[in-house]
């Protein structure tokens, strides 16, 4: 109980932090070697026209991602056959030994939900969802399951009002993944959440050791994301590495270098899965992005 205290005192100094700056923050000074406890992962999004039109299957996935040289696998469940349906222990459970024997760790799973919905038995399905694919996370051996807030803000509610009974409705679902040993964790997705304040606005509703963020660097997408990204790297259990972040609204290049300094100054430790989207054969993309994300690394260590 004593630990667990500490931990949520952690957490409501992380979240205070931002707005008090004299608040301080444990961090580790980059260059004593602490990139070698950043693994790296793949989002399976980054092959999603491939993987929805079977022109690579997840076991060739899991093959590519172990010759590339990467840790780890992020496996959206959105691939696996029958989605939203759970696969079958037989499925799971041939797809955890194939990543085990080809040296890959399961770094998380994702699935779509939408808590922003007006219909209340809309929003329960969804809480189901979640659920069941909870345990299957449990069985993949995947810590991370990885959910979206909700898409708009229905016509006549305030962000605030959705807010609180999204909290509750992800309350439950945290609840549930505590029993099965699964972090829940959102995704910033610039939909209903759309900058670091909302992060921070939500978590302190939610107040749940189980929650996480899922910090996507292309979805902070007005004003300054690296101040965002620092306000709410603290919240993080996991990552969303893409090729290019928003500055004031317009497409950039990500500085990679800055990024992965800024995660090595923080307290983070696990895994960066990475992300490579738009047009263009998704092998060199993600080879050639992974490259850099490496080349950083070395400079930085």
């Amino acid at each position: 109980m004593k630990q667990t205290n500490i931990r949520r005192d952690f957490l409501k100094t992380c979240l205070l932090a931002p707005l008090f700056p004299n608040l301080k923050e444990v961090s580790n000074p980059v260059g004593s070697g602490q990139a070698k406890h950043l693994k790296l992962s793949l989002n399976a999004y980054s092959f999603n026209e491939m993987l929805k039109s079977q022109a690579i299957s997840m076991d060739e996935l899991i093959d590519f991602c172990a010759h590339t040289g990467f840790e780890g696998i992020d496996l959206t469940g959105y691939y696996f056959p029958g989605y939203p349906i759970i696969p079958t222990d037989e499925l799971i459970y041939k797809i955890k030994r194939k990543a085990h024997l080809s040296g890959l760790s399961i770094s998380g799973t994702g699935i779509k939900n939408d808590f922003a919905q007006l219909d209340p038995e809309k929003r329960k399905k969804d809480i189901q969802l979640v659920k069941d694919w909870i345990v299957v996370a449990s069985k993949l051996g995947a810590p991370v399951i990885r959910i979206f807030s909700g898409v708009d803000i229905p016509k006549g509610y305030s962000w605030e009002t959705i807010a609180a009974w999204m909290a509750k409705d992800i309350q439950t679902c945290v609840d549930f993944g505590q029993r099965h040993g699964v972090i829940v964790a959102l995704q910033n997705h610039n939909d209903f959440i759309k900058n670091a304040q909302q992060v921070q606005e939500l978590f302190k509703l939610v107040n749940r050791e189980w929650f996480g963020l899922v910090l996507d660097i292309g979805s902070y997408q007005e004003g300054d994301p690296f101040s965002q990204i620092q306000t709410t790297i603290p919240l993080a259990v996991n990552w969303q590495l893409k090729e290019e972040m928003y500055l004031d609204g317009k497409a950039v290049k990500t500085d990679v270098t800055k990024i992965l300094k800024m995660i090595l100054d923080s307290n983070y430790r696990g895994f960066i899965p990475i992300e490579t989207l738009g047009k263009g054969d998704p092998k060199q993309k993600v080879t050639q992005f992974l490259k850099e994300i490496k080349e950083a690394l070395n400079s930085l260590s």
